[in-house]
């Protein structure tokens, strides 16, 4: 049996945090928790996680400022952004800063599912 991947979900929206979680759940995946991307930070091991999945605006550290965070530490692991903001300079920043997805809010399920496959898949859990 394959060990499920593990995806956080960090948003400061604990609606949306407990909803996205319950979601990958459901589909199989693990899923933790954070509602700051300080907080992700400061856990413990987070080379564990196989994807990210963070909203863009967020007090403090932002999910921009989280992708590269991780690359200037040499963490490879795949970030997908939510906002629910509508300009497109948003999303252009957060794909130069190197994130897989940028997914604009609110998005379906689906299409979160299929960034989530595409990113399992390229980093060889599939």
């Amino acid at each position: 049996m394959l060990k499920a991947s593990v995806i956080s979900v960090i948003d400061d929206d604990e609606s949306l945090r407990l909803s996205t979680a319950s979601l990958l759940r459901s589909m199989g995946y693990a899923a933790e928790c954070f509602e700051s991307a300080e907080q992700f930070l400061e856990s413990s091991n987070i080379c564990r996680f196989d994807c990210v999945i963070s909203d863009i605006q967020m007090a403090g550290i932002t999910g921009i400022d989280l992708v590269r965070i991780l690359r200037s530490r040499q963490k490879k692991t795949s970030v997908i952004l939510m906002t629910g903001r509508a300009e497109q300079s948003a999303v252009e920043q957060a794909l130069i800063s190197g994130a897989i997805c940028v997914l604009k809010k609110p998005f379906a399920a689906e299409l979160l599912l299929s960034c989530i496959e595409d990113v399992i898949h390229d980093n060889g859990k599939v």
